[in-house]
């Protein structure tokens, strides 16, 4: 099976997602120290946005006894911009490591919540921070930079891939990908307890080789606790959650669970689920679909809102909202994350859960084995072959630096060769 034939990373529009999962355990282990470096020197012909062949240097190590190192970046490309500040792609100039830097202002009178966020976490499906240092220009302003690892695609690219060539993306990368962001989005909820509050396919990067997930930009990102007030206006408005435009404060990461099941949703239908174009329009899509609040949710919402001048609309059929082949688990799972009440929407933790595997193995396909089914049914067995990639590439490569070409590969020689073995017991 062969990867994607993905384009260069695209910046940010409109966005876009998949969902239908499965599940692995989740990595908690307490993140490695990573050496960062609080270094303010750097060229001083390098400002806020870089040009190919800048260079931006730094000096790492001289603690305990370890010798000083500097590190040096040229910049070769911007990949992403924003009221933030900017990423742009670069390259170690002493490693020839292909990095990304996000080069934001900093004022000097506050920490940097960023930092002390990617500081504390360490997983497979969440970007990691390699270095930190930073920079000065000439008019003495101060830059933050964070040297992520690179990632070449996002989410948002995959789709725009689809969409390009009038195609709706296959059912086993739609819960390949989604299983992922449930793992990346229940490590960061259950291990530092940070809600990412911008989740969206332009802040879900994909490796277009082993097909690898991470969720990256925790600009937005806090660890919320409880009855702490936090802004209501946040999040992308396709994505955000519908208690946040009823002026929620005191919100839970359930909220980054909505906006997963709008990238989900996204995913299966190729476009956008709840497109609005102002925050008005956003509700008025949403109840569209899942029809009026009734009090008591919008009380779970919000319990200080008191205006109940809706029109009272019905929920339209999920069943309806998509393609009639659609598998019913996909549906189910979309149904259960976009939910009025927050406390109704299932966690990330269950959307990661074992529970949901066998539900990528057809019933009857557990019961038989591999070459049964393709003495009777070709495509049948070619089904099960891809929904066997996907079992593979959870259990064996949690990590998911095996590409998918190569699960396929095993399971083919392994099974269709062989044709041994039930497929329970994989």
């Amino acid at each position: 099976m062969a990867s994607l034939p993905l384009g260069p990373h695209h910046p940010p529009p409109p966005p876009g997602h998949d969902a239908a999962a499965a599940a692995a355990a989740l990595n908690l282990a307490p993140p490695p120290r990573t050496e960062l470096a609080d270094n303010k020197q750097a060229s001083a012909d390098v400002g806020n946005e870089p040009v190919t062949g800048h260079v931006i240097s730094t000096t790492i190590g001289g603690k305990n006894g370890e010798p000083k190192q500097t590190l040096s970046y040229m910049a070769e490309r911007v990949v992403g911009t924003g009221s933030f500040g900017i990423v742009f792609q670069a390259k170690c100039l002493e490693t020839s490591e292909t990095v990304a830097i996000k080069k934001v202002l900093q004022d000097k009178r506050f920490k940097n919540r960023e930092l002390q966020l990617m500081r504390t976490m360490a997983h497979p499906n969440v970007i990691s921070l390699k270095q930190c240092f930073f920079s000065s220009t000439s008019r003495d302003e101060l830059f933050l930079n964070l040297v992520m690892e690179y990632v070449p695609e996002s989410l948002y690219g995959v789709l725009r891939h689809y969409s390009n060539v009038n195609q709706r993306m296959p059912l086993i990368f739609v819960k390949l990908y989604t299983y992922q962001i449930f793992r990346g989005l229940a490590y960061i909820h259950t291990g530092p307890g940070v809600c990412h509050r911008d989740l969206k396919p332009q802040n879900i990067l994909v490796d277009p080789l082993t097909h690898q997930v991470k969720l990256c930009d925790f600009g937005s990102a806090k660890v919320l606790v409880k009855g702490e007030a936090n802004i209501s206006y946040i999040c992308s408005r396709y994505y955000r959650a519908p208690e946040l435009i009823f002026g929620a404060t005191e919100y839970t990461t359930s909220i980054d669970i909505w906006s997963a099941g709008c990238v989900l949703a996204e995913l299966l239908l190729g476009q956008p689920l709840f497109p609005g174009d102002s925050a008005v329009n956003q509700l008025v899509e949403i109840i569209k679909v899942l029809g009026t609040p009734t009090r008591e949710e919008i009380r779970c919402m919000n319990p200080g809102y008191t205006e109940f001048r809706f029109p009272q609309i019905k929920a339209h059929p999920w069943h309806k909202i998509f393609h009639k082949r659609m598998p019913p688990e996909a549906i189910d799972l979309t149904s259960r994350l976009l939910q009025y009440s927050p406390s109704f929407r299932c966690t990330a933790l269950a959307g990661a859960s074992p529970d949901l595997i066998n539900k990528l193995i057809p019933e009857h396909a557990r019961r038989q084995s591999v070459m049964e089914i393709w003495g009777k049914d070709r495509s049948a067995w070619w089904e099960l072959m891809k929904s066997l990639v996907i079992r593979l590439y959870i259990f064996h490569n949690a990590g998911g630096n095996m590409p998918v070409r190569k699960c396929a590969a095993y399971l083919t020689q392994r099974f269709a060769v062989r044709g041994t073995g039930k497929i329970g017991n994989l």
